[in-house]
């Protein structure tokens, strides 16, 4: 990474850096790129791990119910109804 790259994301960012801060920023930059690509040489040696067969553990995945099947059920909760939906107050004026 080079400093102009610095610029250009200073620039993206709306950010405004002085000179000492761009080389600081290169530095750290190029720091974080050697350490990450360290980390890729690491995990491609290992290869790729899979993982396992995913489930939801919340509940039992099976057939979606009907629709409208628990609009009654839901609306006689409902402190105010109009037209089969939940009316509330104004929220925008």
């Amino acid at each position: 990474m080079e400093q102009k790259d610095i610029e250009k994301l200073a620039k993206l960012s709306r950010l405004s850096l002085k000179e000492d801060e761009k080389e600081g920023f290169v530095k750290d930059f190029n720091s974080i790129l050697g350490y990450v690509s360290e980390i890729n040489t690491v995990v491609a040696k290992e290869g790729k791990r899979e993982v396992g067969l995913l489930s939801n553990v919340m509940r039992a995945d099976g057939p979606e119910h009907e629709p409208g099947i628990n609009t009654e059920a839901l609306l006689s909760n409902a402190p105010k109804t109009q037209n089969n939906f939940v009316k509330v107050g104004q929220v925008f004026e």
